[in-house]
């Protein structure tokens, strides 16, 4: 399977008088020039953090940078003869279409492994209990699992249209519902982290809400949004004329 060399193992942990201690592991998909994209909750709080690719091959692996809002982080590591992965067009994608995941779920030796499933819908936010969110995602299906974070959602052809990020989870356990960050954004963010070390953010700067509208036969239909306040009088959307 053609996907295979280009996904990769991500371990990370803590150095403490020249003893590494490993406190977690992820996925991670290998880019251009010796660059791995992952996820930024994979590699969070720690200090050191080394890459296995699927030969068996270790390296340690430089942190290029992170980004919350998008879940999103490069590392960097020095080896060769690396396999960068193929992008796909997450734009063309329709429900139902069929979509592989590719990562190392659990953290267990011997490399990857794959899941198969369909796209079960576009765009969707997916809200955490910290109040935070990710929007624009794909989900999916295909089973995800602890330690495939940071891997490849793919294609019949092998090319990636996301990056494994997030389950749904419920009070009976998780659901099977599984969500990617599209390939267009994971493009934009990992370049731009490779480029500067991090990553700008574009805010409208107001406070809103949803905002219904009545119709004829009395049902409750989407109208909106209503704009209750500004974060600040100097916002993109004060100084564009918006009113609350």
């Amino acid at each position: 399977f053609k996907v295979f060399p280009s996904v990769v193992t991500i371990e990370v942990g803590d150095l403490q008088n020249d003893t590494l201690t490993l406190h977690g592991s992820g996925s991670g998909v290998i880019l251009d020039n010796g660059y791995v994209a992952t996820n930024h909750h994979v590699i969070g709080g720690a200090t050191v953090a080394r890459v296995v690719l699927q030969d068996g091959r270790t390296y340690d692996a430089e942190i290029i940078g992170s980004d919350a809002y998008t879940d999103l982080a490069v590392l960097r590591v020095g080896a060769v003869d690396l396999t960068p992965i193929e992008f796909g067009v997450a734009d063309d994608l329709t429900v139902g279409q069929l979509a592989v995941a590719v990562g190392n779920p659990l953290g267990q030796s011997g490399g990857a492994s794959l899941t198969v499933g369909v796209i079960s819908a576009l765009s969707r936010t997916v809200a955490f209990g910290d109040s935070t969110a990710l929007y624009g995602m794909l989900q999916t299906d295909a089973p995800i699992t602890s330690g495939s974070s940071g891997g490849a959602l793919v294609d019949d052809t092998g090319k990636l249209i996301g990056i494994t990020t997030a389950i749904g989870v419920s009070r009976a356990g998780a659901e099977g519902i599984g969500y990617a960050s599209p390939d267009a954004l994971v493009h934009r963010v990992t370049h731009e982290i490779i480029q500067t070390g991090t990553v700008k953010h574009s805010f409208s700067g107001i406070y809103g809400s949803d905002y219904g509208t009545t119709a004829d036969d009395g049902a409750l239909a989407p109208g909106g949004a209503e704009i209750s306040d500004f974060v600040e009088d100097e916002s993109a959307a004060a100084e564009a004329g918006l009113q609350v």
